[in-house]
């Protein structure tokens, strides 16, 4: 039997590398994850109770494709709370995660072979959901003096569209509110439609996370529970679209994905009212961010953008190599330490990038540093 040529995506390389640190884990060695951009905190403790009294009263059945209605308000009360704007929550479209976030909008948006831009480094699904849609990914270099973010004189005219995030993966960068009006300006004089990954809002340290919605109406913009709510694996997210996208979104929704998952909605609703919990999260952050880019430079990862906001330091290892995949394998293997290659998020320069995740705990984040500064010490 054939396969299209729409399968033929790369794989999603630190999915790869989560993978080999679990067959190590599996034969009996203890590994430090720095490799995946996943809380070791569990959903908040008013998430799970919310869920657990729901089962035990209802039949969490499909819901309407959209999302609870409870939840789409709750998620405008929070554009205003967060960011002082006003969001119909007709506008709001629950999601099963952001990744099928991304696969909406990109299906509503876009004709096959239609180009959309995205920066290099960046999340690597999204030049594979474009590839498997018959979309072509336009990788946009960008530089570590530019903070890995795109300029506006880089939207070209030849471009049906551009994927913007802020905080970013893997650098952890942002985009201020001048830099981004200046690219929605851009966007807006070439008719490019935009698309803004806000997954980390929440996640940052010295100053909040500009969203999209503060500066135009005129977007896509996507975001999950799973970063800053620490619900990876509830998959849930939601996206906030044009007033006359909403029906075409729906339609897609209906047929591709029926509704989010009943459960999961219950939980993330929940969520909303665990403040204090979340905030001590963030904390941990913050705290191991400051020992990564201490630890890092200690161990002789000094050249890197310092990370506005998520919880990923993408940092320079070409004087180790030019090979990040057989670099982090290499880690892997000789010190326990799982960290993901550069190539998964931008194929070309990225052989002498690595990704550090800091959303471990504390104290494994102490001793992946400390294996790390010995075994670099001996190279």
């Amino acid at each position: 039997m054939r396969t299209s040529s729409r399968g033929q995506v790369d794989p999603f390389i630190v999915m790869d590398v989560m993978e080999r640190a679990r067959a190590a884990e599996a034969a009996g060695r203890r590994v430090i994850h720095m490799e995946v951009g996943q809380p070791a905190t569990p959903a908040p403790e008013g998430a799970r109770a919310a869920l657990a009294a729901a089962m035990a009263t209802e039949p969490l059945g499909y819901t309407v494709a959209l999302g609870l209605p409870a939840l789409r308000a709750r998620i405008a009360r929070h554009y205003r709370d967060w960011h002082g704007v006003e969001v119909d929550p007709a506008r709001i479209v629950v999601t099963a995660g952001a990744s099928a976030g991304f696969v909406l909008a990109f299906t509503a948006l876009f004709e096959a072979g239609q180009r959309v831009g995205l920066g290099l480094p960046g999340y690597p699904s999204y030049r594979h959901i474009l590839t498997a849609l018959s979309l072509e990914a336009r990788g946009i270099e960008t530089a570590m003096e530019d903070r890995f973010q795109p300029r506006p004189d880089q939207v070209g005219a030849d471009l049906d569209g551009l994927i913007l995030a802020s905080p970013s993966n893997p650098a952890g960068t942002m985009l201020d509110r001048d830099a981004l009006s200046a690219l929605v300006a851009a966007c807006r004089e070439r008719d490019v439609s935009l698309i803004s990954d806000e997954i980390y809002h929440g996640l940052h340290y010295d100053r909040p996370a500009v969203s999209a919605l503060e500066v135009t109406d005129d977007v896509y913009v996507v975001n999950s529970f799973s970063k800053y709510f620490s619900m990876t694996g509830w998959r849930v997210g939601w996206m906030v679209v044009p007033h006359d996208h909403v029906r075409v979104v729906e339609r897609l929704a209906q047929n591709m994905f029926i509704c989010p998952s009943h459960a999961s909605q219950v939980a993330a609703l929940a969520a909303f009212d665990c403040g204090p919990e979340l905030e001590a999260n963030l904390s941990v952050y913050r705290a191991n961010r400051q020992m990564m880019i201490e630890g890092l430079a200690a161990a002789g990862f000094a050249h890197f953008a310092p990370p506005d906001g998520a919880f990923y330091v993408y940092a320079d290892a070409r004087h180790l190599g030019d090979d990040s995949l057989d670099l982090s394998a290499r880690i892997l293997d000789e010190v326990g330490v799982a960290v993901t290659p550069g190539i998964d998020f931008d194929p070309a320069r990225g052989r002498g990038m690595l990704r550090f995740s800091y959303a471990g705990a504390g104290a494994d984040i102490a001793e992946g540093l400390d294996r790390l500064a010995r075994w670099t010490a001996r190279q």
